[in-house]
This record gives C-alpha cells, structure tokens and sequence, in this order.
C-alpha cells in the first residue's frame, strides 16, 4: 500500500480543521522525525500532541477519502486522534526501526495513545507483520482501546484467523459493544462462533440477565435443529426487542422449522418482510437503552 497518498488526505483533514498554530507545530514535527535517526523526535511529537490538539469531532465534507485502504471508517475520529495517526505514518522513514519503534509505544503509551496506534493499524504498511498486536489488545477491559481495534476497524476482518475474530466477536457480546459496527461481520459468521454465541445466551439466562439481540444475528446461516429451542425463547419473550432479533434471525434464515416458528408471529413476520428494522435498528436501540 502507497502510504504518500494516506499522509496527503490526513494533512489536509488536518489542514481544514485545526488552527494555523497546531498545524505549523505539526509539520514542524514531522521535519524533524524525517531528518533524524532516532525515534526520539518521534516519541516526544506523539506524547505532546494532546497539547496541541483537541479531541474535537472533524469535518470531512473538503477532503476525498478515496486515496484510504477500504473499509476505513474515519467518522468517529477526532482531532487529536488523526494528529497522532499522522505522526504514525511518518515512522515508515525510519526504515527497519520503525516497527520497533511502535511497538514501544504499544507498551509504554496511556490508553489515548494506543487507541492512534490500534485506530491506523490498516493504514499502516506490512500491517499483518502487527497482527499478534491487534490480537493481544483485545483482550483488554478499556472499552476504548478495544473499540479501536473491533469496531469500525477493517484489520480484524481482514488478518485475524478464525479463532481470534471469533474471541474478539465473543469479547464484543460480553462488554455489549455495538455489534453492527465490527466490519465484514456477516462474511466472517461461522459455525464454531454461531454455537459461542448461543452457550453465551444460556449463561445469561442462567443468571437472569437479558441477551442482546445482535447475538441472534450470528446464527442465520447455521440455523438448524439445535437452535429452535432457543428462538422459540426468544420469540416468546417480553422484551420486544428480543423478539424483532429473533424474528429477523428465523425470517434471513433459510431452515423451513424456523420458518414455521415464525409463522406464528404474523405481525413480526410481516416487520421483516417490510423491512421495518434491520440488525443496525436494533443494534443503535439496544446501546440507547443501556443509557
């Protein structure tokens, strides 16, 4: 991946959205982190850009976004964010180092700065040399440094193995993150994670705790026998959100026995048909009531 072009539709968001001093320091740094041949210059630029920038939301309304790698969702990015994302792609002129180098600041940085470092993994060249990074901080409790690495973040989807996308997915469901923004989602279900997701839901009934409905998503293209019990609960249940998840998951499935289980809700099976709500519906309505 062609790094240049990244570097030149982050300058320029930058450009557009922070004061002529912040920029004019910004630039300064990167100087300085090209023409030296130590990290330090890069290392003090990265812990000092919270002095110099905010976390402010950004408008992207002047700059083009087609120069980004593909599924790069930059809509929650903020200003001090896409700063310290910027002083990262200039690590690759360090040559060999540059890899050692951010994996320093994986260890050494406060939690802001991971979530930079965790945000531009797919921005990064030889990203997939950082997989058993991304990999190990997903086993964090801080919802920010995790939601930098399983939301709104193509690297999962496109480098984790099975086993891993399945934890970070299962890991999402325990700490009821927003399902609907893990990327590829839908292409990377699989049998072992629709049966995860299903024993989690009986660990929650057990201790009676509700399930959120976006895990019912994850069994559509597995739906058989061993699942009818469950949504057969699901349909039944009080909770009205419950049940739109379970209808929705019967109504995109295409085992006949779910199909009959729905038959006796016509009013959620005519939702579906309707296309009342989807998964992302119920996904935004379930995090706006956890409020």
């Amino acid at each position: 991946m062609a790094i240049a072009p990244v570097q030149d539709v982050l300058k320029k968001a930058l450009e557009g959205n922070v004061d002529a001093a912040s920029f004019t320091w910004l630039e300064e740094q990167v100087e300085k982190i090209k023409s030296s041949s130590t990290p330090n210059s890069f290392f003090l630029s990265f812990s000092r850009a919270s002095r110099f920038f905010k976390k402010e939301g950004i408008s992207w309304k002047e700059v083009s976004s087609r120069s980004l790698p593909e599924g790069v969702d930059t809509s929650a990015w903020d200003c001090l964010l896409l700063a310290r994302i910027y002083l990262v792609l200039q690590l690759p002129s360090l040559h060999d180092a540059w890899l050692s180098i951010l994996q320093q600041v994986f260890e050494t940085g406060d939690m802001y700065e991971q979530q930079s470092l965790y945000t531009a993994l797919p921005l990064l060249p030889n990203a997939q040399e950082l997989l058993p990074r991304a990999i190990e901080g997903c086993r964090t409790n801080m919802s920010l440094i995790f939601d930098a690495i399983a939301l709104r973040n193509p690297y999962p989807a496109r480098f984790f193995p099975e086993a891993n996308w399945n934890q970070l997915v299962l890991k999402a469901i325990f700490m009821q993150r927003p399902l609907y923004l893990i990327q590829d989602l839908d292409r990377r279900r699989n049998a072992a994670l629709a049966d995860m997701a299903t024993d989690f839901a009986h660990e929650r009934w057990a201790a009676g705790r509700a399930v959120m409905p976006e895990v019912w998503r994850l069994l559509v293209p597995f739906m058989g026998p061993q699942y009818l019990e469950d949504l057969h609960k699901v349909l039944t249940s009080s909770d009205a959100l419950e049940q739109k998840a379970g209808a929705l998951a019967v109504y995109q499935s295409n085992y006949a026995p779910a199909q009959e289980l729905l038959n006796a809700y016509p009013l959620l099976r005519e939702a579906c048909a309707n296309a009342t709500y989807s998964w992302e519906d119920l996904g935004i309505e379930f995090q706006k009531n956890r409020v």
